[in-house]
């Protein structure tokens, strides 16, 4: 019998997961991640001197686009009908960090775990495009899901 939650076929060709049968739970992934910038990156950032423009912002947009492309870009992710997104940061001066948060929610048959992390992701990458001017030593870590509720699998906290 073959596995209806497995990712490949009987052959070992790679195919999309059949969630047909799955039931359509409210599902909720929160994602963070971090990126190191030096002072000048903090400061240009914060007083919004960065020449391409206001990059808490454009990152902001940019990493809620990366959630609604999530499918175009993980091969065997499902397309999803996103129900909220929402991308905010922590900003830590001391150690010169700039902390991004996705929070996606959805109504579906799937979670939303991939579009969570690839918001973190692309809201990072927006930033560092956005600085690399000023430095390009940024360093991207610690991206992570933290947490997700729903679905089969149920709740899940990553307390690292």
């Amino acid at each position: 019998m073959e596995n209806k939650f497995n990712h490949f076929d009987s052959k070992g060709n790679a195919i999309m997961v059949d969630v047909s049968e799955k039931n359509v739970t409210e599902r909720t992934a929160i994602a963070k991640g971090k990126i190191y910038v030096n002072s000048e990156v903090m400061d240009a950032v914060l007083n919004q001197t960065v020449k391409k423009g206001d990059v808490l912002g454009v990152a902001r947009i940019a990493g809620i686009m990366g959630v609604k492309r999530t499918s175009d870009l993980i091969p065997m992710c499902h397309p999803l009908m996103i129900s909220k997104c929402s991308v905010d940061f922590d900003i830590n001066k001391e150690k010169n960090y700039i902390e991004a948060i996705c929070i996606v929610k959805v109504e579906g048959k799937t979670g939303v775990e991939m579009e969570a992390l690839t918001g973190v992701n692309i809201t990072l990458l927006t930033i560092y495009d956005m600085c690399k001017a000023i430095d390009k030593t940024m360093e991207i870590s610690d991206i992570h899901l933290l947490k997700k509720t729903g679905g089969k699998s149920g709740d899940f906290l990553n307390e690292k």
